[in-house]
């Protein structure tokens, strides 16, 4: 059986976390490319755990206590189901949802970080905050304005750049690891 340092499974931890890296950042472009597909993508999952939902329902329906509760439940559960079922058969429906919905989220981001500024003007840093509201108040405004036909590029585009910061972000924090666990090593040498 061999021996693995510390500094052995710290480099071997860093360069899975690379290789994760790597993959959001190829999968982040592909979903940038084809911004539409990467949402049907989304949507898909999302319906799909939603259906999955409306099933745990159900089942713990059954372990429910009293017949109000456990109609209740039932009705939750066909609730979940029928909703995931029907996002699953009508993807761009889901899509066009997904997109108003997200549009609304950054209309209230970015309206609350602006208010937030105000309250936290004096703060040192303050500014970052009413800079992020300024650009999630206008890029919901843009989908919003754009609605329907936003939906074929914000929800993937945005999912896209997501994961390509994600990855690398990770994969600098893994090369940032590796390069400290190596510097220890040499001190501790």
């Amino acid at each position: 059986m061999t021996q693995h340092t510390p500094a052995d499974i710290v480099r071997q931890a860093s360069t899975l976390s690379i290789v994760w890296g790597l993959l959001l950042i190829v999968f982040g472009v592909l979903a940038v490319a084809s911004p539409f597909l990467a949402a049907v993508a989304v949507n898909v999952i999302i319906a799909w755990l939603i259906a999955l939902a409306g099933v745990v329902h159900l089942m713990l329906a059954f372990r429910a206590h009293g017949a109000g509760n456990m109609i209740w439940k039932l009705l939750i559960g066909l609730a979940y189901l029928v909703f995931g079922a029907y996002l699953i058969m009508h993807p761009v429906l889901g899509v066009t949802s997904l997109t108003l919905l997200l549009a609304s989220l950054f209309l209230i981001e970015g309206i609350l970080n602006i208010v937030l500024f105000f309250k936290m003007r004096s703060m040192g840093g303050s500014t970052w905050v009413l800079v992020d509201g300024i650009i999630t108040l206008l890029l919901g405004l843009m989908i919003y304005m754009q609605w329907p036909s936003s939906s074929a590029w914000a929800i993937g585009t945005l999912v896209g750049v997501s994961m390509i910061i994600s990855g690398v972000t990770r994969v600098m924090m893994s090369l940032a690891v590796r390069k400290a666990t190596t510097e220890i090593t040499r001190l501790a040498a």
